[in-house]
């Protein structure tokens, strides 16, 4: 364990995109194996929309690590954040400090984004993918991503993390980027106790639902404690699962790279059950 922080403060970036391309591979392979869903669609199009994205969330990553490392050292040099407010053992120094990480960088952010009508016509194209598979964890607008980094430097000033341990929650969280979001059959007896404690592939896939209020719920990235605390929970039978957003169904719209990124600047569409006053 004490080798597990230097590690992932001194790997380099060709290995962790080793990682994500090897993730990526891995669930493509068990998505052909153990389906759970046997969508119709085009899969080199739609892979090819979400990984565009992908690119353009790596030059915006590349430009604001600079901004990670600048939260780093402020925390670092004046000793600040709830991490550093006792000497804690490392096991739970490593523990408590992916838990508030993904409450603040993830969880809180991705909260906001269903309830602040402007941010949530960002993350409005994550939902509009009516195909989840292991490439829509990938399929986010930039300006989405730039809230999301700016989130993950508050996440690092709140708890003092240091730069290893920032890496390994965002090498855990790309894994469970692609872990909940692949297409794949997760017998209900496994996921749902670890559920109590993870967010697993049914878990997340039930956020992906539709319509409210399924679309209003389950909002962890890797835990789902948070949501089980704030009562931001609920459970949808994967038989009844239909994925997409209400307000934009038409193919022409989310299979558009330039409409996708039009959308946050497109009038805002009311779904069925409200969610906004106007």
């Amino acid at each position: 364990m004490q080798d597990i922080l230097p590690f992932f403060e001194t790997v380099p970036s060709s290995t962790r995109s080793i990682f994500l391309v090897s993730g990526l591979g891995l669930f493509l392979s068990i998505e052909a194996i153990v389906p759970l869903f046997r969508m119709d669609y085009n899969k080199v199009k739609h892979a090819g929309i979400n990984l565009t994205f992908t690119l353009i969330t790596l030059v915006i990553n590349l430009i604001g690590a600079s901004l990670i490392v600048a939260a780093v050292d402020f925390s670092e040099t004046r000793q600040s954040g709830l991490l550093n407010m006792a000497e804690l053992p490392l096991w739970l120094y490593m523990v408590l400090g992916l838990i508030l990480l993904d409450l603040i960088g993830a969880w809180l952010i991705h909260w906001l984004e269903h309830r602040v009508k402007w941010m949530w016509m960002f993350h409005l194209v994550h939902h509009t993918d009516p195909n989840i598979d292991v490439t829509s964890g990938l399929r986010h607008h930039p300006g989405e991503n730039i809230l999301r980094l700016l989130f993950t430097t508050l996440a690092v000033l709140s708890t003092g993390a240091s730069f290893g341990l920032v890496m390994l929650y965002q090498t855990i969280s790309a894994f469970f980027a692609a872990l909940t979001h692949a297409n794949i059959q997760v017998l209900n007896w496994i996921d749902k106790p670890l559920s109590w404690v993870f967010v697993t592939p049914n878990f997340h896939k039930t956020h992906h639902h539709y319509i409210l209020p399924q679309t209003d719920s389950n909002y962890g990235n890797i835990f789902s404690i948070w949501d089980h605390i704030f009562s931001t929970t609920t459970y949808i039978d994967m038989k009844d699962m239909k994925y997409g957003i209400d307000t934009h169904m038409n193919l022409a719209e989310h299979s558009s790279i330039k409409n996708l990124l039009m959308i946050p600047f497109q009038s805002y569409r009311r779904p069925v059950g409200s969610k906004f006053d106007e």
